[in-house]
């Protein structure tokens, strides 16, 4: 049976600095993945090809024909109404029922009219997350979208991109930094190290996963170590945003 993403040996490089280099990927229909790496690893770089915006130097990429990708900013247009940014892209004959029920997934039919620029930042990475599955995507791309806002927005944030998951079933790919994020979410996980996969793990754990599982805890640590992050030095520097309170 063939994957939904199906890549074999690709390969980028920018200069004579391999990025991606002859990797393998599959990805199924409705699968939950996350991508860990260090920065300068090559998670943008992979998601970015993944989402058409950039070429493999080599390798075979099939791909589903309708993705969408939720950037870590949100990249509204400011001078179009809420609505009128989740409508692009979406045929003319049915933007509008389309876009009604984006809104409602997301909970902000009441900004449909709002600018942008009125937005906090959560709601603003609604409308970026109901602009993406508007068109009904195979595949869901999303960079870091909850690195920018704050503990308790990014925790509501993490549920709704699950509910919606569950709702939709979109494969989804998700790159972060945040170890707990990625165990919180994914059926997978895959961590990236200079080019290459260097470890997968299939999460065999229940939703929701706390902090009190002392699975979900022990994946966490073992995760931790492999991008070469101490357990007490998490604890100590762990930034604010990836605080965890269960929703």
């Amino acid at each position: 049976m063939s994957a939904l993403v199906d890549i074999q040996g690709l390969s980028r490089s920018f200069g004579r600095s391999p990025v991606l280099d002859r990797i393998d990927l599959r990805i199924e229909a409705g699968e939950f993945v996350a991508l860990l790496g260090r920065s300068g690893s090559g998670k943008s770089t992979l998601l970015r090809v993944l989402a058409g915006l950039d070429e493999a130097d080599a390798g075979r990429v099939t791909l589903p024909k309708r993705r969408s990708i939720v950037f870590q900013e949100p990249r509204l247009m400011p001078w179009k109404s809420v609505a009128a940014n989740i409508a692009l892209g979406v045929p003319n004959a049915r933007a509008s029922g389309a876009v009604a029920l984006a809104l409602d997934d997301v909970e902000l039919s009441h900004r449909s009219e709002a600018w942008p620029l009125t937005l906090s930042g959560g709601e603003a990475q609604r409308a970026a997350l109901a602009r993406a599955l508007v068109r009904e995507p195979e595949l869901l791309l999303l960079d870091e979208p909850f690195a920018s806002l704050d503990a308790l927005t990014r925790l509501r944030m993490q549920g709704l991109v699950r509910e919606l998951w569950r709702k939709h079933q979109p494969a989804v790919l998700l790159v972060t930094h945040d170890v707990w994020e990625a165990v919180t979410l994914a059926d997978r996980i895959l961590v990236l190290e200079d080019g290459r996969f260097r470890r997968e793990v299939h999460v065999a754990l229940n939703h929701p996963r706390r902090r009190t599982d002392p699975h979900a805890a022990a994946l966490e640590a073992e995760l931790l170590a492999e991008l070469g992050v101490e357990q007490a030095d998490h604890h100590q520097h762990h930034n604010p945003h990836s605080e965890r309170i269960e929703p």
